[in-house]
């Protein structure tokens, strides 16, 4: 080893020599991608190219005369991936151009985990996995298939073509990305005036995800609205950014501030703002603000055992326990006076026999197929005498969407549907049975 280090040494102080000594100075130009920090040049520089070293998996390029702080800086070492090599500088001109917008655009990741894609698609094969606050390069906006939510609906973002640091490339998508521009100094958001030395409590408010205190009923109670959670209601302190976030149902407030500052064992408040925030518990959190008309409001905030993307995942899981259970003992079931509905593994059903339900259930413009949501739980009083609920969402030509929920039992050789009229439905949750309602026998075939 230390052979091989004397030679790179020893080879790196001949180079300069090598380079101006030969006729043919250049192997090419390139425009880089990933900023330098010493000496400081920017992305999307366009450099003159002497040498590449596949040992050594570096470019070693030339320093232009604007970014050099000293006569020694002419030269400077690049790792691979961090340059786009052309071989003439029209070429990498064209190239800086035509990265021009994206040129100097870095962002930061907002999830632990975030998937990089070889395609811009949600299914494409995953190359790459980001860390929760992991700084990455953008190169580009591409064209890509809408990314879903764990609700089924489509994400507000774009599709981007990405640089990490260590050379990795791919597809991501900007939902849970925070962009920023970088021109030079160190590569990083930049901070709020906050010192958390000799402060556990202030580093346990600025550390914890705060999340809305319905969540805690709903992990308690194990009735899991993932639409709700998926929406990334809570608070934010907003370290990184110099603002914080009040985001909930119907309320979006933001609040820029200058430091946070110590007012009285665990409560803080955020200066250039009207915030104050109180660490009740390690895993409660109360925040304090004046709305727009000077009254004074409060809203309490908790902490979660798991991430909210980790109890939606299990609770995901669950359902499509669920529906499985449904699919395995069919996927078809007959019923003499409703005909036949068939399940398919991707949650949809075709029933025309539906045609054939109490006037009122469905509209006109209904179609006899549609998807299923297992996304409804059973009160107390019903958990003994069926094996859950279900919603069938049924196609439509035009306007709302018609939606029927059934209690089911699971039968040794068929299912039993039981209608729950809405009346007795309270958010996700059947509270009882109605003994008017349609009861629908089906058996597999």
């Amino acid at each position: 080893m230390g052979s091989v280090k004397f030679l790179r040494v020893f080879f790196f102080s001949l180079l300069p020599f090598l380079i101006f000594s030969s006729c043919s100075k250049t192997i090419g130009w390139g425009v880089l991608l990933w900023y330098t920090e010493d000496p400081s040049i920017p992305s999307g520089t366009v450099l003159p190219v002497y040498v590449r070293s596949n040992i050594e998996q570096l470019w070693i390029a030339g320093v232009p005369q604007a970014y050099r702080s000293d006569k020694n800086e002419e030269l400077i070492e690049i790792p691979l991936p961090h340059l786009e090599f052309a071989k003439n500088k029209k070429d990498a001109e064209k190239r800086a151009l035509d990265r021009g917008e994206y040129a100097r655009t870095y962002a930061e990741t907002l999830q632990d985990g975030l998937p990089v894609r070889d395609q811009p698609e949600n299914n494409s094969r995953r190359v790459y996995r980001l860390k929760l606050g992991e700084i990455i390069k953008v190169l580009d906006k591409v064209e890509g298939t809408s990314a879903i939510s764990t609700t089924g609906a489509p994400l507000p973002g774009d599709w981007l073509l990405i640089l990490t640091e260590n050379g990795a490339t791919g597809y991501c998508f900007s939902y849970r990305l925070k962009l920023f521009e970088h021109e030079t100094g160190p590569l990083a958001q930049k901070e709020r005036d906050i010192d958390t030395a000799g402060d556990a409590d202030l580093d346990i408010m600025l550390s914890r995800s705060w999340y809305p205190e319905s969540y805690a009923n709903m992990v308690s109670s194990g009735e899991i609205n993932i639409d709700d959670f998926s929406k990334g209601w809570g608070f934010d302190s907003g370290t990184e950014s110099g603002t914080a976030r009040i985001f909930l149902p119907n309320t979006d407030l933001r609040f820029p501030y200058n430091r946070i500052k110590k007012e009285a064992d665990r409560i803080w408040t955020f200066e250039g703002s009207t915030l104050r925030v109180s660490l009740r518990s390690e895993s409660s959190l109360l925040v304090q603000y004046a709305d727009q008309n000077g009254q004074n409001r409060s809203v309490a905030f908790i902490t979660l055992p798991e991430t909210a993307e980790n109890i939606v995942r299990k609770e995901n899981e669950k359902r499509q326990a669920r529906f499985q259970a449904i699919y395995a003992n069919g996927p078809s079931f007959f019923s003499v006076n409703y005909g036949t509905v068939t399940f398919t593994s991707d949650k949809r059903f075709s029933w025309p026999g539906a045609l054939g339900l109490p006037l009122g259930m469905l509209g006109e413009s209904t179609l006899y197929s549609g998807t299923v949501d297992m996304g409804r739980y059973l009160g107390k009083d019903l958990e003994a005498s069926y094996n859950g609920a279900l919603v069938l969402i049924f196609d439509a030509v035009s306007g709302p969407k018609d939606e029927l929920t059934f209690l089911y039992s699971m039968e040794p050789r068929g299912l039993r549907f039981e209608y729950a009229p809405p009346a007795n439905v309270t958010g996700l949750t059947i509270n009882r049975a109605d003994p008017y309602s349609p009861v629908i026998y089906f058996s597999a075939q």
